[in-house]
């Protein structure tokens, strides 16, 4: 029932409100790149996105029986319900069943927990492949029970050698689901010293993990050469940190964020427990912030996994309290009491679930820009994606798009090895301008009206030709995204393509 209960709710919280009536953006590429063929997704992981190539097959295989936005979030969903059940049974094994009752209930109702459940991306699986694994160490590191003699020696030492192997297994799935968990191995290496595990356990696990490394080398080469994607990524600083805390700890400041604090704080005394959940916590983030201080890789749903750490120390902080309190004889009051207290603070973070739960809390919303694309433009209308990625609501979302003619696409991405396809020359585009009277621009909102000045020759001739031969006939904003319709500027005298124009246009 302890590791049952949580998991259950877990899949209840995950399930509710998971269609929401539109993909993001890092959504719209899963749903897009997971329906190409196996051949085309290879080719893609040469030139970008690598770090998500394993999470892309095993998508292409869900995709193909059912397409749709529940089927691109429904792995996400049962991976965060194991997750919780996989942190209970850490805490029943470390401390005992109400423990891993509390703490797997507290990862159910974290809101951090609930938005990654209903993310269309790797993350909540990366994070039940994290918590797997510590929780095969915890068995391993126990040593499994056999019979005595020689014999009974003989099968313990198999069994914990298959063991030391499953677990490494198990890691190396995970950080081919995403490179960066990896740094789970150094939360479990300071596990081991913390426990001043025997120096055979320590060749067992450097066996283990060196066979991750090796697994996992050729991803981290090529996807060394794929950084420029997350180039927008900030140098994490003391705001970071409250924020991952925050999230850690169910939510925003208030009494439950400081009981929470005060909770974990406790925790930390909590013997053997907090030897495994502590460094698991603390490890990956910290050292993802250290070396991003360097070349920034840090953003909080890249060490989701950590998050099992904090519900296991605050478990058991408070059985520690209640133990301190005298209350070993009312043991199921206290379990109960303890259930309770969970509901409480699922009922004071219930508003941010709600509104995790709308399209609004994402960045944009692509079925919204896809449907206002439908209401306005006309099939066989010329349409300008400024800049190309704006291609994704169409790619996401086609049937807004269908039979517009998209004036700088040159070959579409599944068969370009592209995500948003490759575009043609600056000098081919002007030419396709130059012969069209009126045009669609779908604009991100940093494209128009801004000094965006893009280093693509492409992209500047769409940015300085559709100022300077056009002019804009009517405007509409839909999550961020501009629909604006351009109509070609009157002739004053001068040749309907004016040369040179106001900016230069790139030749």
């Amino acid at each position: 029932m302890a590791v049952a209960v949580p998991a259950a709710v877990m899949l209840v919280v995950g399930l509710w409100g998971v269609n929401r009536g539109g993909m993001w953006r890092d959504e719209g590429v899963t749903f897009q790149v997971a329906r190409r063929t196996v051949p085309e997704i290879w080719r893609l992981l040469h030139g970008v996105d690598a770090v998500h190539g394993l999470y892309y097959f095993l998508m292409h295989a869900v995709l193909a029986v059912r397409p749709g936005e529940i089927a691109l979030r429904l792995p996400s969903v049962l991976a965060a319900a194991a997750t919780a059940g996989l942190v209970a049974a850490l805490g029943v094994r470390l401390c005992r069943p109400r423990v891993g009752l509390w703490a797997g209930l507290l990862y159910a109702v974290n809101p951090l927990a609930g938005h990654y459940a209903q993310e269309g991306r790797s993350y909540a699986l990366v994070a039940a492949g994290a918590a797997g694994a510590t929780l095969l160490m915890v068995r391993l590191v126990d040593g499994p029970a056999g019979p005595a003699g020689p014999a009974g020696r003989a099968e313990r030492a198999g069994s914990v050698g298959r063991g030391w192997w499953l677990y490494g297994g198990v890691v190396a799935v995970t950080c081919l689901l995403h490179e960066l968990a990896v740094l789970v191995l150094c939360a479990h290496a300071v596990t081991l010293a913390l426990l001043r595990v025997p120096r055979a356990v320590w060749w067992q696990w450097g066996h283990a993990a060196g066979a991750v490394g090796a697994v996992v080398l050729p991803l981290v080469l090529v996807s060394r050469n794929q950084s420029a994607q997350v180039g927008w990524l900030p140098v994490p600083d003391w705001e970071s940190v409250e924020r991952l805390l925050r999230g850690f700890a169910a939510g925003p400041r208030g009494v439950v964020f400081w009981g929470c604090v005060v909770l974990m704080a406790v925790g930390f005394l909590a013997g053997r427990a907090a030897a495994f959940a502590a460094p698991l916590m603390l490890v990956p983030p910290g050292i993802l912030m250290l070396l991003s201080q360097v070349r920034p890789l840090y953003h909080d749903r890249y060490v989701l996994y950590a998050l099992a750490g904090a519900p296991l120390l605050i478990a058991a902080g408070a059985d520690r309290l209640a133990r301190i309190a005298g209350r070993r004889s009312r043991s199921r009051a206290v379990a109960v009491a303890g259930v309770l207290a969970v509901s409480l603070v699922f009922l004071h973070v219930l508003p941010l679930h709600r509104h995790y739960r709308t399209p609004a809390h994402r960045p944009d919303n692509l079925a919204s820009v896809s449907a206002l694309a439908a209401r306005q433009v006309r099939p066989g209308d010329p349409v300008l994606f400024l800049p190309s990625l704006g291609r994704r609501a169409a790619l996401a979302y086609p049937k807004g798009f269908q039979g517009v003619r998209d004036l700088a696409l040159e070959v579409p991405g599944a068969r370009s090895g592209t995500l948003y396809g490759r575009e043609v020359g600056p000098g081919e585009l002007r030419r396709r301008l130059a012969a069209v009277n009126r045009v669609w621009v779908v604009a991100a909102p940093y494209a128009l009206g801004t000094r965006w000045y893009p280093r693509d020759l492409t992209e500047r001739v769409k940015l300085v030709a559709v100022e300077e031969w056009f002019v804009p006939a009517s405007e509409s904003v839909r999550d961020g995204v501009t629909l604006r319709l351009y109509v070609r500027r009157p002739a004053t005298g001068s040749p309907a393509v004016p040369e040179p124009p106001r900016r230069p246009v790139p030749r």
